[in-house]
């Protein structure tokens, strides 16, 4: 809240100036405005009402309809600026309809034109309040200088739209405001908030030092030094001045407020306290002093002290809806996401549309993410589970009379186990159904949002929505972000969806627009080894291919990529017994970086498969050394050195005592090409062709068989005596 420090009290001041305007009604204003002074809005409001209705009058109006803005500044959180504004501009145009002459309601409503980002309306009603402002010649005496002089400071004041100013507007103004009236403290005031917000603090100090010289009692210049130190971060040196408010008024309740968020910013939390009790007492303990008290604890992440406020607001007054925002928000903070949606849906079931905000928007979104952050963990389970159910069932369907109806049984706890998964899915997809409805009622509150368009996205990809996730990256590339990422995202959607044509036409766009962007080339040939699994029309090889052709203007930083592109080659070579090919592969990649021993081990084992598989023991044999020789206790290599002894030694050799074999398919039933199959914690490893088969010799000391494949889920399985090993991977 002390960032809006200056817009507060420079309204103040200006009201402050004007109570002299219509003496008969002084006093009565200088209640008002003591009460603004004391951020007691609601009780400056019932001042001016009452005011008005025993003699309205255009100023009273103007001094409403800067009420209502300071009360806004006061608490954005719990505010809509939309329909503030149009409260506001209700009192400015009461002001006008009593006395069209009056500038004053004209930079009103020319204030919340800016605030509302209307500029022609803004600037049309800067050049009607000019109107009505006499030329004068610097030589001549302007009549109602004063008056003059304020309407030329507050027309300056509308060119400050929240942090920012237009200088080339604003500056040329304030500068004769000052000419015509320079012991004016307001007109210095706002000067200084005018340099203040272009980051010129010496001028900005120079004019609130003018102001406190024209005004020695009042304590908004020293609150704004303050200010000045506390955006510098130096926290310490701005207490005094706050300290020096106090001291010039004691009742001056904004300096125990800003004091109290600095001190819980500085982790002197009993000072910070003592404080805001102070700031409540100086209020009355009126509602929006204690909301604006929460706001405070909110920026001050001190969350659980804002639920609990909130909680004790409302059992006093439940009318404050409005609350349930910053509860919400604050639960969210903390973790707690059932308690924050809880408050959310209390928030929109109970508040006017108008007065629901973007933010509300993001955070329920975000909320009901993290609250179902186990989604996909869920689902993972939902499939393992089916696949359990659906092989007891199997198994089940070979037996007959009374086996049969103890199988049936026994499926009862997997049954079980599935339908509770369900629900628990089916439950999430509700809530998540309105998480992105309210991403997308936030996307579109204004102009369309590029960044929540991504983080959407993101999470329909998480949550496996994969058109969902590539219709919305669509739609950032339709906006003009054309970026590598942007295109790729929409293409590994496609990809894990299945819908291997649309990505294939998203990576040959790819390849076009960023033809140096080395991912969109591995993808591409991830994606035709999927779209051609048995090899026959070539495309994965052609893919693979060219991705090494493209990594290799720097081999270095895509290593990776090249190696992992020429081990496919050189394991699809071998399966079409294409051994010279195979051969040719593997010897690149023991020379790609000799220094990197992943890289050796692997080739060398993927050079002992191509041996292994031609009857070459020898050369095999010479493999599995060079392994050892970089890894000693690489176990595989020892037991298949142990394999090829016992072999050669047999007078009548068995055929690859320790092969097996295997078939590797998806959760429809398809098979996966390229698939790994590898005896855990060891090089011994073996690919899939494109038919999902795989066969490999087996050391003797394998006891884990570990399946992968890219964009699955891997799948261990013990082995047993069994020649055997088929497995289903999962998404």
């Amino acid at each position: 809240m002390i960032n809006r420090i200056f817009r507060k009290t420079s309204l103040i001041l200006a009201l402050l100036l004007m109570c002299g305007v219509a003496g008969l009604r002084a006093q009565t204003l200088d209640e008002a405005v003591r009460a603004m002074n004391n951020e007691q809005y609601d009780k400056a409001d019932q001042i001016l009402q009452d005011l008005a209705k025993k003699s309205p009058d255009s100023k009273i109006y103007y001094r409403l309809g800067e009420n209502t803005l300071l009360n806004f500044f006061s608490d954005t959180i719990s505010n809509s600026l939309k329909v503030v504004a149009a409260e506001a501009k209700q009192q400015f145009e009461k002001g006008i309809s009593l006395n069209a002459n009056d500038p004053f309601n004209y930079v009103g409503l020319a204030k919340v034109a800016a605030y509302l980002g209307d500029q022609p309306t803004a600037v049309q009603m800067r050049q009607k309040a000019k109107s009505f402002l006499l030329p004068y010649k610097k030589v001549t005496k302007v009549p109602n200088a004063a008056d003059y002089a304020l309407t030329l400071a507050k027309l300056a004041e509308s060119y400050i739209v929240f942090e920012n100013v237009d200088t080339t507007s604003a500056l040329p103004l304030i500068r004769e405001a000052v000419a015509i009236d320079p012991k004016n403290s307001v007109i210095y005031i706002i000067a200084g908030d005018i340099y203040l917000l272009v980051n010129n603090g010496s001028l900005a100090i120079k004019n609130y030092n003018e102001a406190q010289y024209i005004e020695p009692n009042s304590p908004i210049a020293n609150m704004k030094i303050g200010y000045i130190y506390y955006k510098g971060r130096n926290l310490m040196a701005a207490i005094p001045y706050y300290e020096q408010a106090i001291a010039l008024d004691k009742n001056y309740a904004p300096a125990y407020r800003e004091l109290g968020q600095l001190y819980s910013l500085a982790g002197r939390f009993k000072e910070s306290k003592e404080f805001f009790e102070t700031y409540l007492t100086l209020t009355n303990q009126n509602i929006p002093a204690k909301i604006r008290y929460v706001n405070a604890l909110f920026y001050s992440k001190n969350y659980a002290d804002v639920i609990k406020n909130v909680e004790d607001i409302f059992a006093v007054d439940k009318s404050r809806v409005y609350l349930n925002r910053i509860a919400g928000y604050s639960s969210y903070e903390q973790g707690n996401y059932a308690a924050a949606l809880k408050y959310m849906d209390n928030l929109f079931a109970d508040l006017p549309a108008d007065r629901i905000l973007k933010k509300d928007y993001i955070y329920y979104a975000r909320i009901i993410i993290k609250k179902n952050d186990n989604y996909s963990k869920t689902l993972a389970e939902l499939d393992k589970a089916n696949a359990e159910l659906a092989k007891v069932k199997e198994k089940n369907e070979e037996l007959k009379g009374p086996a049969k109806e103890k199988e049936k049984v026994a499926e009862e706890p997997y049954i079980a186990k599935v339908a509770a998964l369900q629900s628990s899915i089916d439950a999430s997809e509700k809530e998540l159904a309105k998480a992105y409805e309210a991403y997308e009622k936030a996307i579109t509150f204004g102009d369309e949002d590029a960044n929540l368009i991504q983080e959407k996205a993101r999470n329909h990809y998480n949550h496996k929505h994969y058109s969902d996730a590539a219709r919305d990256w669509k739609r950032l590339t339709a906006k003009g972000k054309n970026s590598e990422e942007n295109y790729l995202q929409i293409g590994k959607a496609y990809y894990q969806g299945k819908n291997f044509d649309d990505a294939e036409a998203i990576f040959n766009e790819m390849a076009e627009k960023f033809p140096n962007y080395i991912p969109g080339f591995q993808w591409a040939a991830n994606n035709a080894s999927a779209k051609d699994p048995d090899s026959k029309l070539g495309l994965a090889k052609a893919k693979f291919s060219a991705l090494i052709a493209k990594a290799a203007t720097d081999s270095v930083k895509y290593s990776n990529e090249i190696f992992d592109a020429l081990r496919y080659l050189g394991y699809n070579a071998l399966q079409a017994d294409k051994y010279d090919e195979a051969k040719a592969y593997y010897n690149r990649m023991l020379n790609l970086d000799p220094n990197n021993k992943d890289f050796q081990i692997k080739a060398l084992s993927s050079m002992n498969t191509l041996y292994m598989t031609m009857g070459d023991y020898g050369k095999a044999v010479e493999c599995d050394n060079k392994i050892l020789a970089l890894d000693p206790n690489n176990g595989a290599a020892k037991a298949n050195i142990q394999y090829i002894q016992a072999l050669q030694s047999s007078a009548k050799p068995k055929a690859h005592p320790n092969e097996i074999t295997g078939v590797i398919k998806d959760a429809s039933g398809q098979p996966i090409a390229s698939a790994s199959v590898r005896v855990k914690d060891t090089a011994a490893e073996a690919w899939t062709n494109a038919k999902g088969e795989y066969k490999f010799t087996m050391p003797e000391s394998s006891t884990m068989l570990v399946i992968s494949a890219n964009g699955y889920n891997s799948k261990e399985i013990v082995v047993t005596k069994s020649r055997v090993y088929n497995a289903t991977l999962r998404k």
